[in-house]
């Protein structure tokens, strides 16, 4: 209602103050139409009779075993023909020119797309297609469809494209490409756990997700630690072929070959995972019982790297018992961004959900309820059972970020929120309202 009553007013504006102009305008939009339609109807024509037909060509161009009988005024749009013809080069006077192709992601219709586009104004880019066209625009220097083979990837990551488009993007340098990737990567990675997707992700790109405070983790950092195990495992037997459910399963087993040897990240199959593995936040999985025995089973985490946390969890408890440690006194965005604990929970559907997430500074008992589009947070003290020991401190200081969003079933991100990072004081019990989802 808010944009129909402001297009509203700016029509009152005009007419009320410039009657004859706004007819004017309407005039011209209608002229305007016809001319356009008679432009399409020029670049249609040109791109048949002179692309198609090859009609007056003064230059034959030879790449792949086939030739395109083209002009020379056409080509020159493109930066690697603009440099040959009007330089000292041999190819500028010469009437056909064997084009080299030296990448392999080129290929005859791509070069035949590439080619069209410099004869009409519109190019049609399938999805299916994008890299090869980018390639190729690469290679001619063709700005304009290079953009617009950015803009066609953007609009179409998926669990099927995203790994080809980012290392596209990253061969050919669009970094708004890779940014897309990644993101759609840290949404999804989790959320939307993908056998396919798993074998392509090499280890430079997943290193990336698992050290990023905005991989939507489900549901804590253990979940983490699983997903980076069957990741390992698919990554060393590409071969494996089955459903996501049979894949844990498989890669304990897989696991106990290696059980009596040493840590697996100290062994030559493991060394190469070890830069990903180094960034799981172990503080908050040895928190546990029974995720510290998984730890000490699977044997993949070199014990130096455990006793080190261990150390620090255990001065940090001291800290919290002894020196009335109540937490976080300032929002400082580094730390949070390098240590906080990773925690999500997936909502199928609007409805009524309460869950709870421990282990916050040995002892805080944090509720979480989603009822009626609020979000809820109750520090927990004796008003709830619980499996362990609760701080009875007097109030509890929490620096958090807590972040929202909705997916269509593709896993492209629909709307998001998020409430920045904030400090948070809570007495014994005590609930606090934290954001309002609103329905989209």
């Amino acid at each position: 209602m808010f944009g129909v009553l402001s297009l509203l007013y700016f029509r009152w504006i005009v007419i009320g103050q410039f009657f004859y102009c706004h007819m004017h305008v309407d005039n011209c939009a209608v002229r305007g139409d016809l001319y356009n339609s008679k432009l399409k109807s020029t670049s249609k024509y040109i791109y048949q009779t002179l692309f198609l037909n090859g009609e007056n060509s003064d230059i034959r161009i030879c790449a792949l075993g086939q030739e395109w009988n083209l002009h020379k005024v056409y080509l020159c749009q493109s930066g690697y023909f603009s440099s040959m013809f009007s330089g000292s080069w041999k190819e500028s006077n010469m009437m056909v020119i064997e084009l080299e192709i030296p990448d392999q992601n080129i290929d005859t219709e791509a070069l035949q797309v590439v080619f069209g586009s410099l004869y009409r104004d519109d190019v049609l880019i399938k999805p299916s297609r994008v890299v090869s066209i980018l390639a190729a625009a690469c290679m001619l220097q063709l700005d304009g469809l290079i953009q617009q083979c950015g803009e066609t990837m953007k609009e179409n990551v998926s669990v099927k494209t995203v790994c080809g488009y980012y290392a596209a993007a990253n061969m050919y340098g669009l970094d708004s490409v890779m940014k897309k990737c990644l993101e759609w990567l840290l949404n999804n990675l989790m959320t939307h756990q993908n056998v396919d997707l798993m074998k392509e992700l090499g280890v430079e790109v997943i290193e990336q997700l698992i050290q990023s405070s905005d991989l939507f983790v489900m549901q804590v950092e253990m979940d983490v630690y699983t997903a980076l195990k069957k990741w390992m495992f698919l990554q060393l037997n590409p071969s494996w072929d089955g459903p996501i459910k049979q894949l844990l399963v498989d890669a304990d087993s897989w696991l106990l070959f290696w059980k009596y040897y040493e840590p697996f990240l100290c062994i030559e199959q493991g060394l190469p995972f070890t830069p990903v593995f180094r960034h799981i936040r172990l503080q908050y999985i040895i928190n546990d019982l029974a995720s510290a025995r998984i730890l000490e089973r699977d044997n993949i985490i070199p014990p130096d790297w455990l006793s080190s946390i261990y150390k620090q969890q255990w001065f940090a408890m001291l800290r919290t018992e002894h020196d009335n440690d109540n937490g976080p006194q300032e929002a400082n965005k580094e730390e949070f961004e390098r240590n906080s604990m990773r925690c999500g929970r997936k909502l199928n559907k609007d409805g009524d959900y309460c869950w709870r997430w421990t282990g916050f500074n040995y002892g805080f008992d944090l509720l979480v309820t989603y009822t009626n589009r609020f979000i809820v947070f109750k520090r927990n003290t004796l008003s709830q059972p619980c499996g362990g020991a609760v701080s009875l401190q007097p109030r509890r200081h929490l620096a958090f970020r807590l972040r929202l969003a909705s997916f269509d079933s593709s896993g492209k991100l629909i709307c998001s929120r998020s409430t920045g990072y904030q400090l948070l004081t809570l007495e014994k019990d005590q609930a606090l309202s934290l954001l309002v989802c609103t329905a989209t």
